[in-house]
């Protein structure tokens, strides 16, 4: 069988948007825990100039739901008008790029995959892509980045959690 778009990306990109929300829970019942307001974790970042806790989970929406719709009008345009303010929020950003990416028919996907994509940024295209292209070699490291620097705050704050957190669920193999 032949490796589609959809195949290539949403299915790894579902499961760890799944580990990203039971890591805000975690990150929640610690700040309860620790007596700590939820602005310990949602604006806390890993060295100063770097994006906090909630604009690391707002762009691994970005990197998944937001750039698969992109694929759809040709352009991608990042989208910072809704950062979560609150663990519930970040769940919600959350559960709207999941609900978006099981709803991608993979037909269709694929037959956009040659499509041309712009990346634009303050209404100048920085660069152009096919959508196949955008996808797996721009959101799709952009996604993983954003997942694991979410994860390393969370580390670097303290919890305990570890690499099957990071993880989630993996695709394993049916019995």
């Amino acid at each position: 069988m032949a490796l589609t778009l959809h195949n290539a990306t949403i299915p790894a990109w579902l499961q760890i948007i799944a580990a990203t929300r039971t890591l805000v829970d975690k990150a929640e019942e610690w700040c309860t825990a620790n007596g700590e307001a939820e602005d310990a974790i949602l604006e806390a970042s890993l060295a100063e100039g770097m994006w906090s806790f909630n604009w690391q989970i707002n762009s691994v929406w970005m990197h998944s739901a937001h750039a698969v719709a992109a694929t759809e009008s040709g352009t991608f345009e990042p989208n910072f008008t809704d950062i979560p303010a609150s663990f519930d929020a970040c769940r919600t950003k959350l559960d709207t790029a999941r609900d978006a990416l099981l709803a991608v028919d993979a037909n269709a996907l694929e037959s956009r995959a040659d499509s041309n994509l712009d990346f634009v940024l303050g209404g100048t295209v920085r660069m152009s892509f096919t959508a196949q292209n955008f996808l797996l070699s721009f959101s799709n490291p952009n996604f993983f980045f954003h997942a694991t620097t979410a994860y390393d705050i969370l580390r670097m704050k303290g919890l305990e959690i570890g690499k099957r957190d990071y993880l989630g669920a993996p695709a394993t193999k049916p019995a």
